[in-house]
Formats: structure tokens, C-alpha cells, sequence
């Protein structure tokens, strides 16, 4: 009986291995590019097309913070998003993006100055912030969520707006078309 378990335990650890071989391999089928040279890795998809003048305004909402230092994940969805529809035919132009942050992830959205103070790191985000933002991205920050974590309209890094609360920034949002990406 234990020769059998130790086989099976054998060929599970082997499939194991093919799989994360796969993946390996998979995940280097992904690049950057063509708006965003370091941030919004992305897959080519076979057959996939978007009629010419296809339109995108899509909010995302982000309200955990990633390891102090790091790239929020979330954050990097929007480059991701316009990087990839980009690369299958969508003009840049007809890509509309907004991100709202709250939550632990308010704090993501202060200048490196003011975030190593508080951290002890630099904000791992205000280059990719501030990349999204000079591509088009408003970045809007909870108002209220600025005031539970002591955070001033002053310490924001340049160009990302405040509003009375997400709710509020997402209500604004859907009046003028966005919807709310689920992701």
C-alpha cells in the first residue's frame, strides 16, 4: 500500500511540475506595450476584434493596498486594459479610464515624500500614477476615506482629484457613461 501512495504522490508531484512548466511558459507569452513600456502586461487572444470606432469608459475601484513599496495590482489593471485593447485595434482615444481609491489603498495615492514618511518606503505607485494620468486616467481619491487616514489634498501626488466620498466618484462616473469594472 505504501509503494502505491508513494507512486501516486510521485506522478501528482510530476503533473505538478508540468503544470507550473506550462504556466512558466504561458506567462512568457505576455509583453508590454504598445502605450505602456514597463506597467500592463497582456496576452494576444487569436480572433478576437473590436469594431473600429469601439468606445470603452470604465471606472475600476481599488480599495486594498499592496505591500508598502509595491505595485498595487489593481492599479496596474487600467494600463493592462488600455495596453491590451490598444494592441487589438481599439484607438487610445476611444479608451476612457477612471480609478477610484479608498480603503487602505488611499494611502497609494500620496507623493513619495509623504507616503516614505508614513511607510519608510517610496510610494511604488506615483510612476505608474502618474503614467495613467498623462495618458488620459482620472485618478480620484474618497474624500472620506482621506480623512479616516489623516491624508491632505495637499500631500496627493499632482493630478489626482478628491471628491466627497467612492460613492459619490462612482455616482458621477455612471452619469456620464462608465461602468464599473467588476475585476
Amino acid at each position: 500500500m505504501s509503494i502505491t501512495k508513494g507512486i501516486g504522490s510521485a506522478s501528482l508531484g510530476f503533473a505538478a511540475a508540468l503544470l507550473v512548466a506550462g504556466q512558466a511558459s504561458a506567462k512568457s507569452d505576455f509583453d508590454y506595450g504598445p502605450v505602456f513600456d514597463t506597467f500592463g502586461k497582456h496576452a494576444h487572444v487569436e480572433g478576437v476584434s473590436f469594431p473600429e470606432n469601439q468606445t470603452f469608459k470604465v471606472a475600476f475601484d481599488v480599495a486594498k493596498a499592496a505591500s508598502p513599496g509595491e505595485v498595487n495590482r489593481k492599479f496596474e489593471s487600467l494600463a493592462r486594459f488600455i495596453n491590451m485593447h490598444v494592441a487589438n485595434g481599439v484607438k487610445q482615444e476611444n479608451v476612457s479610464l477612471a480609478l477610484v481609491v479608498h480603503g487602505s489603498a488611499t494611502e497609494e495615492v500620496l507623493k513619495t515624500a509623504n507616503f516614505k514618511e508614513r511607510k519608510g518606503l517610496p510610494n511604488g505607485n506615483e510612476t505608474l500614477l502618474v503614467a495613467l494620468m498623462e495618458k488620459g486616467v482620472d485618478v480620484i481619491v474618497c474624500g472620506q476615506s482621506a480623512a479616516a487616514h489623516g491624508v491632505e489634498k495637499n500631500a496627493l501626488i499632482d493630478g489626482v482629484k478628491m471628491d466627497l466620498s467612492a460613492m459619490t466618484a462612482h455616482a458621477r462616473l455612471a452619469q456620464k457613461g462608465y461602468s464599473v469594472n467588476p475585476f
